[in-house]
């Protein structure tokens, strides 16, 4: 089979799966709370590969110009079918999921490890809706492996093989979300769980349209050691007119409250130290409450990469970093 159900992975399948979902299926079997979903092995894309006839280009694409190779392989991607076995399982999957809106999100083999810093590297798609969609979107992950960017990550240094799982969780809408560190991501201390938040999805603090609120606890005590509340003013919800997410303002008198309380602060440092306590080693969590329900669940996490001065981040947990703990990149800090 091609795929199978998270809570069946644990971190020996991340060879196969991708660290990524390796690591969504540790966490539900240390009960900690996580959308339910499905993973996408590596084998997938491979079939693909040999169904598009892609291997040369791929194969020169390692020391071709990364901008020129990025444009062969993305148009060639780009509209090719997923081979038709690949396409009937995910669409099982799919069905007896109950056919909801999901993320699909890249799953690179050796990401999310100790020593890899692919996060952020390749695409993540949200609030997907139908099976004709949800194949799109795992073709344009795999197209994701080559972009620019990736390819000359991975020829500097000098990465294992190109190949990638996905994983398909039941989409969460997040009337706050954010990520948290399970130590201090500045001075490496190991006492603090340094948090930020934002109204709505990550996207608006990803994509640098909004700073999230700021909050520092000490993981012993739980006291709120810092706690900076800032103007939120832009949000993305889910597109009810269909698939994808919207831009929106937030509410003047809504913008400058706190999105997090005491309660909320108190559940996010026991569930980071629940993970870091599975792992073994301080996390990069990142997380939502969901609307309505105000449930926490994990979305995904991943090895904070250096415990030293200031631990080398990526992807999205660099660009929330960056945006709230000072201007000036950290020392070591992964592009």
């Amino acid at each position: 089979m091609f795929t199978r159900p998270l809570a069946e992975l644990r971190g020996s399948d991340a060879g196969e799966f991708g660290g990524k979902s390796a690591n969504l299926g540790e966490l539900l079997a240390a009960d900690i709370p996580v959308p339910r979903g499905f993973a996408l092995g590596a084998d997938a894309y491979r079939d693909f590969v040999r169904a598009t006839g892609l291997e040369g280009a791929i194969a020169a694409a390692r020391t071709r110009d990364p901008d020129d190779a990025s444009k062969t392989i993305g148009e060639a991607m780009r509209f090719a079918p997923l081979p038709d076995a690949v396409r009937e399982e995910l669409g099982q999957r799919y069905e007896a999921l109950g056919e909801p809106p999901v993320a699909v999100r890249s799953s690179a083999l050796g990401e999310d490890s100790h020593d890899a810093t692919f996060a952020g590297q390749q695409e993540s798609f949200l609030w997907v809706r139908g099976v004709e969609h949800l194949c799109d979107a795992v073709r344009d992950c795999w197209a994701s492996l080559y972009t620019p960017r990736a390819i000359a990550y991975r020829r500097d240094h000098r990465a294992a093989e190109e190949a990638m799982g996905v994983a398909v969780q039941q989409m969460v809408d997040a009337e706050v979300s954010g990520v948290l560190f399970t130590c201090n991501p500045v001075s490496g201390d190991p006492s603090m769980v340094a948090v930020n938040a934002s109204w709505g999805l990550g996207l608006s603090v990803v994509g640098g349209e909004t700073t999230p609120d700021d909050y520092l606890v000490s993981k012993v005590t739980g006291e709120v050691v810092r706690r900076t509340v800032n103007a939120k003013e832009i949000e993305y919800v889910p597109d009810t007119r269909g698939g994808g997410t919207v831009r929106r303002e937030v509410p003047a008198e809504r913008s400058a409250k706190p999105c997090l309380d005491d309660a909320g602060l108190a559940a996010l440092v026991e569930v980071g130290r629940r993970v870091e306590r599975h792992f073994g080693s301080h996390q990069d969590v990142e997380w939502a409450f969901e609307r309505g329900t105000g449930a926490l669940l994990v979305l995904q996490a991943r090895p904070v990469t250096a415990l030293k001065e200031a631990p080398k981040l990526s992807g999205s947990a660099l660009s929330l970093v960056m945006s709230t703990f000072g201007a000036g990149k950290p020392p070591d800090a992964a592009e």
